[in-house]
């Protein structure tokens, strides 16, 4: 049977509600408690038990239940089951059975695999196709808590293999809402395009890796953008947030053997940044990329755009050297972007979706102005002083490209004017209604490395975080002292309140192939991974609580000056 759009669920469950009134016995079951109701003893701890099958018999719609071993199959006395997944011989179930442990004793189980066939809820009259018997302790006790057991219950057939793997659940209670979407996939289907899907894994000790989400499938797409879910952190990663976690991109075929189409790792961690920003991943074929040199990726995955803050981005230059001069860092090509530019669109373009107007503030600094050429460390990019907003992403990089055209590039680089500057603003709004964001990007050599220190340790205590980008092949080592990661920064014998600082070397995120798409996204990402950890830290420093969303301003707005 297939699916209609959108309708094949995480967990692979049929679109028609037969196959789900089959399995809800299974969501509410699919906590185990006490075997016995009417004891009140204290379980040692709790277990998840996931279920996989392999080299079974065709399943068409394999389902899962689990009982004691006394359990009648017509009385239906099962402690839960599994949901039903589409034509496999191999399912991987993802809904778990959720068991009390006791240490002292004799925890007997039986699984029984069937196969789903009709609309009754009575798990007789569905066609029976193996089972086995074990205890809680033999599943814990298997070398990395996983028992692979042989089918049996049908003479003379053989009924594949069940792999039950144990895991004692943490007390972590946070839950997780995220929403995907993906761009240019590969395409799978002959006569259309792909049907994508995304299968989460949360990766084991023995190097393995167990199943613990689906997406529904989007119909025919390269670009699909998946509905919103909410998962328990403990299934992610069962509260490891720095555990890695695998997702599988696959294209979804009626016979249930589905496409791969490629893979891609990361954390809880790095996700749970990535839901208030922009995160993306390249999906890799293994296979494809052994084979092609050429190959770069079959698609990237990333977050949806959200709207849970508002951020002020003010925005610097550096102007040095001869911008029509290809050595030049500010040099003009005509058929791409230098790195300034780059780095300019690459971070505006995601933090203005949390910007109200859309006005930046653009600076330059360390240039000779018109007519009388003075030197200025932070001029307005439009040239005009009393109103330096330029409108949109566009309006900056506009502003950028005539000011070279206008100024002479002239050094010394001095940071701390141009901090202390934004931190003037950042002082007159500290109820936590705004929040300013400084992107300053340079060549890497600091005039004025003591007042700069001072200007961070200041600006520590506002509503303020500073993005540096380097650009160029220079040394930064200045830069990395300011990035207080490892060591908080100090000036006069006073640390920093906060880490407000995150530097990023342009060179280590362009693409080798040329990609100036996906050097971008992969700055982007790296740049504002520590801004929602950055803002936390002041509001809660700060006794700042959320606030009900107001009609007129619903959310704290950022700023941001460049």
């Amino acid at each position: 049977m297939k699916p209609e759009q959108g309708n094949e669920s995480r967990s692979g469950q049929f679109p028609s509600g037969f196959k789900n009134k089959i399995a809800s016995r299974g969501e509410m079951m699919a906590s185990i408690g006490d075997f016995d109701p009417l004891n009140t003893r204290v379980p040692a701890t709790k277990i998840e038990v996931t279920v996989s099958c392999r080299y079974a018999v065709f399943f068409h719609f394999p389902l899962c239940a689990l009982g004691s071993p006394v359990w009648s199959r017509d009385a239906q006395k099962q402690f839960g089951r599994t949901e039903v997944i589409d034509n496999t011989r191999n399912p991987d179930f993802v809904r778990k059975f959720v068991l009390d442990f006791f240490f002292e004793e004799k925890q007997n189980l039986r699984f029984d695999v069937y196969n789903v066939d009709s609309r009754s809820c009575n798990i007789s009259k569905h066609d029976f196709l193996g089972q086995t018997f074990c205890t809680l302790g033999e599943i814990i006790g298997s070398t990395g808590g996983r028992l692979e057991r042989t089918l049996s219950g049908i003479p003379g057939k053989k009924c594949g293999v069940i792999i039950l793997t144990a895991e004692e659940l943490s007390n972590c209670r946070d839950i997780a809402t995220m929403q995907l979407c993906a761009n240019k996939l590969d395409k799978k289907d002959f006569f259309g395009k792909s049907d994508p899907f995304l299968v989460f894994y949360r990766s084991n000790e023995d190097g393995t890796f167990t199943i613990c989400h689906k997406t529904e499938v989007i119909k025919n797409t390269l670009n699909p953008v998946w509905q919103p879910f909410t998962i328990p952190v403990r299934a992610l990663c069962n509260g490891d947030y720095d555990r890695t976690v695998k997702v599988d991109v696959y294209d979804w075929d009626r016979d249930g053997r589905h496409d791969f189409i490629g893979e891609f790792t990361t954390s809880y961690r790095e996700l749970s940044r990535g839901q208030n920003q922009f995160n993306v991943y390249e999906v890799l074929n293994p296979k494809k990329k052994g084979k092609k040199k050429k190959y770069i990726n079959s698609g990237t995955v990333g977050f949806c755009p959200s709207s849970c803050f508002l951020l002020s981005l003010i925005f610097l230059c550096v102007f040095k050297g001869n911008p029509s001069q290809p050595t030049s860092l500010h040099y003009m090509s005509p058929y791409q972007m230098n790195a300034y530019a780059m780095a300019l669109k690459a971070v505006g373009e995601i933090i203005q979706d949390y910007d109200s107007d859309k006005l930046f503030p653009a600076y330059g600094f360390g240039a000779k102005l018109p007519p009388d050429g003075k030197i200025s460390h932070a001029f307005p990019l439009n040239g005009d002083g009393d109103h330096p907003n330029c409108v949109g992403i566009e309006g900056v990089l506009e502003a950028y490209f005539q000011s070279l055209r206008t100024v002479q590039l002239y050094g010394p680089t001095n940071f701390a004017p141009v901090i202390n500057k934004v931190a003037n603003c950042a002082a007159e709004i500290t109820d936590g209604s705004q929040y300013f964001v400084l992107l300053m990007i340079t060549d890497g050599v600091i005039s004025d490395m003591v007042q700069t220190k001072e200007a961070v340790v200041n600006a520590a205590a506002l509503p303020l975080s500073i993005i540096i980008v380097g650009v160029g092949p220079a040394e930064f080592d200045a830069m990395e002292e300011l990035d207080g990661d490892e060591v908080r920064v100090s000036s006069r014998g006073r640390l920093a309140e906060r880490d407000i600082v995150q530097f990023v070397p342009f060179r280590d995120y362009v693409d080798r192939s040329g990609n100036q798409v996906l050097s971008m996204a992969r700055l982007a990402k790296d740049v504002l991974a520590e801004i929602p950890d950055q803002l936390l830290s002041f509001m809660k420093s700060r006794g700042v609580e959320p606030r009900p969303a107001l009609s007129s301003s619903p959310l704290p707005e950022l700023h941001r000056h460049i």
